[in-house]
């Protein structure tokens, strides 16, 4: 069993960074597929963002591209969102999600395993 803890969510002013951080329980970390998915009030859960386990080049979301970077250290079990010119339209719960594999899929229902969210807030 996979357990994923975030943290780093908070209230930011729009234009402002914020940097989410996701440690992982399990050892074999690095056999995982790691995305940060996020869900507005009354959306639908999305894909933000996707590392394959070699950090190879990651998938984001349109919207989000030139302004988040996903990283990846599998030495510490852990993956990063660096969020840069946030957006109100930012405003979400954010959660890590990993899915066993190498191949990267923008479906919630495709990912084993699910941090509990950390909230993120940018005024405007």
């Amino acid at each position: 069993q996979v357990q994923l803890v975030e943290s780093g969510g908070g209230l930011v002013q729009a234009g402002g960074s914020l940097r989410l951080s996701c440690a992982a329980s399990e050892r074999t970390f690095s056999s995982y597929v790691l995305a940060w998915f996020r869900q507005g009030l009354g959306k639908e859960r999305e894909l933000v963002a996707a590392i394959s386990w070699n950090g190879g080049k990651p998938l984001y979301e349109d919207s989000v591209k030139g302004r988040f970077t996903i990283s990846r250290d599998n030495a510490k079990n852990a993956v990063n969102l660096q969020m840069n010119s946030l957006k109100s339209e930012d405003t979400a719960v954010y959660y890590c999600a990993a899915r066993y594999g190498a191949y990267y899929s923008n479906r919630p229902q495709d990912y084993n395993y699910w941090g509990q969210g950390t909230p993120v807030t940018v005024s405007s």
